[in-house]
């Protein structure tokens, strides 16, 4: 994928810009300077060691963490000093797939995926419920599935209905965490092809943390990666296999990096 060019001497907008981060706990700090930009329309992989910070980050993001130092906006919005309402238009205008999926336990397919729009809207009941499923028949799960509960669910239905209920709100920006963590291989293909598809259809903003290669390569404009306290470098895939950094270089270039394949 290429991320859409911005008209010449044009701004690029930036839907979600982080300065100077500073994240820790306690004596340990986990980022320190870290600086990070995500224009509208692109889709971001965000890779880096375990204990790298890259859940921390998002959290930070989110606002679920908040950081010692620095800025994070999102939507044009300093999270610091934004206001309940602000804070509400970022929840309408953003989805998130949590790692795990997140969904409710009690509630069924079509009640997880429907939440988001009985928080946040006043529409009706046969509404909501008509949005609900077309959302779940955009991510590829059959009417047959409405009533059942997460449990009844495989792993990767799991991640499916997640995504319809990130979606339910038609968001600008998507956080997904680990999407395709726990599926085999066919399985996180076809959440790659699905992703990749809703992105391009709907004009989507992706954050993405993953350690899956073949999701970098399938649907990533760029990926930026985070080590020594901070991004290291933001680059598509093809730049980051010349890099000399020495965790990008073992993680492109080591056994299991696809560019060492191709290198063979």
């Amino acid at each position: 994928m290429t991320a859409p060019a911005s008209a010449p001497g044009k701004t690029p907008e930036l839907l979600l810009e982080v300065r100077g981060l500073l994240s820790q706990f306690g004596e340990r700090v986990i980022h320190e300077n870290l600086d990070l930009e995500l224009e509208r329309g692109e889709v971001l992989g965000v890779v880096g060691g375990s204990g790298s910070g890259k859940t921390v980050l998002l959290n930070s993001i989110i606002g679920l963490k908040e950081p010692e130092g620095g800025t994070v906006s999102v939507l044009g919005y300093d999270r610091a000093t934004m206001t309940a309402a602000q804070e509400a238009d970022i929840e309408r205008r953003t989805g998130i797939l949590f790692q795990q999926g997140a969904l409710f336990s009690a509630l069924s397919v079509i009640e997880n995926v429907a939440s988001p729009l009985v928080e946040h809207t006043s529409l009706p009941k046969d509404v909501i419920r008509e949005l609900a499923e077309m959302k779940i028949a955009m991510v590829g799960l059959k009417p047959e599935s409405h009533h059942l509960k997460p449990a009844e669910l495989s792993g990767g239905m799991r991640k499916r209905v997640g995504l319809a209920r990130a979606l339910a709100l038609d968001p600008e920006l998507l956080f997904l965490d680990e999407p395709t963590a726990g599926l085999d291989p066919i399985g996180a293909g076809a959440f790659d092809e699905l992703i990749r598809r809703l992105s391009d259809d709907l004009g989507l903003t992706v954050f993405m943390i993953t350690h899956d290669l073949d999701s970098l390569y399938a649907i990533t404009d760029k990926v930026a990666v985070v080590a020594d306290k901070r991004i290291v470098a933001k680059a598509t895939v093809q730049e980051l296999e010349r890099s000399d950094h020495p965790w990008i270089r073992e993680y492109f270039l080591g056994p299991r990096g696809r560019a060492a394949d191709k290198a063979a």
